[in-house]
Parts: structure tokens; C-alpha cells; sequence
């Protein structure tokens, strides 16, 4: 009874990994079937741009250092090494620039303005900007015509000791539109 026994069971085995195939196969027949293949649908063909590039930044030592501004020989240059030594330059500079409104002498005791200004001056010898530290403002039109004349007379004197310098001077206007600045003035009586 032992032999059938052994015989009945590699039978059974032998019949469930048949049924187990059988089932596979039969599941397998279940499954989804495949999407319908579409028609392909032609598209005009458009340019096609290549990926930008990447930046890549160039090592610090092989980028050469940015040259130093050097003036055009036909500009002025101011060797002042402060504000009150370029005031000087500024000022002659304006003088010649406005010749005929700089009144002559000495100016009289009573005047239609008097106005003190800033003006900053770059290194290339612009006008960046002008303040007014005290703004003669009961002439207005004194005012304009004054900031008119120091931007008119750039380009100033470069510093070639600064990089920039912002001088102070006194603007002495007289009634005939004429005017002397504190730098270079004559005195008054």
C-alpha cells in the first residue's frame, strides 16, 4: 500500500500543477486588451532651437583687470588731492567757460543773490550732482541759471587723485546777470 500511496501522490501533484498552468493561462486570457493603435497624425516640421549653453564663468585669474580710466589729452586734469584744492580748478574752469557773464572789480555792497552749492564731479569729470546747501529762493530764476552754467561747463578738470570729489563754492550774483565765485572773487565794497 506504501507504493500506491507514493504513486497517488506524485499523481495529485502531477494534476495540480497542471490545473495551477491551466488556471494561469486561463487568467492570462483575462487581461486588458491592447490599446488600439491610432493612425499617425503628421505635423508640420517647426525649427527646433538648440538648448542654450551654459554659462560658465571664467576663472578670476584669467579675466584681465579692468583698465584704468585714462582722460583724452585734450581734457583739463586737476592734480588736487582734496575737495578744497579742486575747488580752485573748478572754479577757473568756470570762469573760462562763462568769460562774459563774470562781472569785473570789485562788487557792490548789496547783491541780488548769493548762493552756496555742492556739485559732485566724477572721474571723467561730469557733473553727477548738484545740492544746494543754501539756495538763494527768492530768486529762482538766479537758481536755474546757475545750475545750468555748472553743467554746461562739464567737462570739468578730471581728479586724477580721487575718483570723484564734490567741492563747495559761493555763488555772488549781481542784478545784471553777471557773477563772481567766493574762489576767485574780487571782494566787494
Amino acid at each position: 500500500m506504501t507504493h500506491q500511496t507514493g504513486i497517488s501522490r506524485t499523481l495529485g501533484a502531477r494534476i495540480g500543477m497542471a490545473l495551477g498552468a491551466l488556471g494561469l493561462t486561463w487568467l492570462s486570457g483575462c487581461s486588458t486588451p491592447p490599446a488600439p493603435v491610432q493612425q499617425a497624425v503628421t505635423v508640420p516640421a517647426q525649427p527646433v532651437e538648440p538648448p542654450p549653453r551654459p554659462y560658465v564663468a571664467m576663472p578670476e585669474r584669467l579675466i584681465p583687470p579692468a583698465p584704468a580710466y585714462s582722460p583724452p589729452p585734450t581734457v583739463k586734469k586737476s592734480l588736487a588731492r582734496n575737495a578744497r584744492e579742486y575747488r580752485h580748478d573748478a572754479a577757473s574752469h568756470l570762469y573760462a567757460q562763462h568769460q562774459q557773464r563774470i562781472f569785473k572789480g570789485r562788487l557792490p555792497p548789496m547783491l541780488e543773490a548769493v548762493g552756496v552749492i555742492h556739485v559732485n564731479i566724477d572721474q571723467r569729470g561730469s557733473v553727477k550732482a548738484i545740492q544746494w546747501q543754501r539756495a538763494p529762493k527768492h530768486a529762482p530764476q538766479v537758481m536755474r541759471e546757475i545750475e545750468q552754467m555748472v553743467k554746461a561747463a562739464a567737462p570739468y578738470p578730471v581728479p586724477l587723485h580721487m575718483s570723484q570729489v564734490t567741492y563747495t563754492d559761493v555763488w555772488l550774483w549781481h542784478k545784471s546777470g553777471k557773477f563772481q565765485l567766493d574762489t576767485l572773487t574780487e571782494g566787494q565794497d
